[in-house]
């Protein structure tokens, strides 16, 4: 088994809104994520959220410190949550079996020591996303299925944003320190997501496209709203999206993204909306 990590430091507005295309994609996108009987973390300076994806063949895969970290578990001083993204698999905590399905996910909290990840079929593996931010207190490990996240209806035919999104982090789902977590279905024919845009000061995001044709791809808005840059996002990539950045986009098909915050708090709408006409 390998685990393999790079480091992103934090960029400022005026610094990325000097960047070329090649240096927009060093700094936010993460192009690999999943690599067969691997496991891969993009560690950020953004609110030391790190980004992971692994991946279980025929064998297992434990969850092992990386050196960002500085701790001799990854869990001892963060939390973490893991969205199945493949095929169905199994997460072992401690010792405890939890089945994720696709689409579902699991919170696991600080202090656990022994993770690990497992393909019920390795010609079908799962494909775990990895969401982790450092954590003050310890919550108890909760699975948490699609049919168990709060739902809401958004959006419009008229506007091509027509949407599901699935709260998994809610008042009455598990406790986390930092980590919010859902995910954002599209209705057939809508492409848009999260259109009018807004920032948030207080929390940074990623987001996670999937379910992308070969040939498809999503064009994510960044920057600040009066100087908005793009970046060509392609299936199972995954964009790091600062506090001051908007962060939004369009497909050229249908797609599915998670999306994840890390920060001062867990309210989904503290955020500061950016009016249509601010967009630059």
């Amino acid at each position: 088994m390998s685990t393999d990590y790079d480091i992103r430091f934090a960029i400022d507005p005026v610094t990325a809104g000097t960047m070329n295309t090649d240096e927009l994609r060093e700094h936010f996108l993460i192009e690999e994520l999943f690599t067969l009987g691997g496991v891969n973390w993009t560690y950020s300076h953004y609110d030391r959220m790190a980004v992971g994806g692994v991946m279980p063949g025929a064998a297992g895969l434990a969850l092992e410190p990386i050196k960002p970290t500085g701790t001799e578990n990854f869990l001892d001083r963060r939390e973490l949550i893991a969205a199945n993204v493949g095929g169905a698999g199994t997460i072992t905590v401690d010792g405890v079996e939890h089945k994720l399905m696709p689409r579902d996910m699991i919170y696991i909290g600080m202090g656990s020591k022994a993770v690990q990840f497992a393909s019920d079929d390795a010609n079908e593996p799962a494909k775990f996303y990895l969401l982790s931010a450092p954590a003050h207190a310890r919550h108890p490990t909760r699975l948490i299925k699609i049919s168990e996240a709060k739902r809401l209806d958004l959006g419009s035919q008229e506007t091509a944003n027509e949407r599901s999104i699935f709260q998994f982090i809610h008042a009455d789902s598990a406790k986390t320190c930092q980590l919010v977590v859902g995910l954002t279905i599209f209705a057939p024919g809508s492409v848009w997501n999260t259109m009018p845009a807004h920032v948030h000061d207080r929390r940074m995001e990623a987001y996670l496209y999937f379910d992308l044709k070969p040939d498809a791809f999503v064009v994510h808005l960044m920057g600040e709203p009066d100087e908005t840059r793009h970046l060509i996002v392609r299936n199972e990539q995954a964009v790091l999206s600062p506090p001051w950045s908007i962060h939004s986009g369009a497909g050229t098909g249908a797609y599915t993204f998670i999306w994840a915050m890390a920060g001062d708090n867990v309210d989904y709408t503290d955020v500061d909306k950016v009016a249509m006409e601010a967009l630059r």
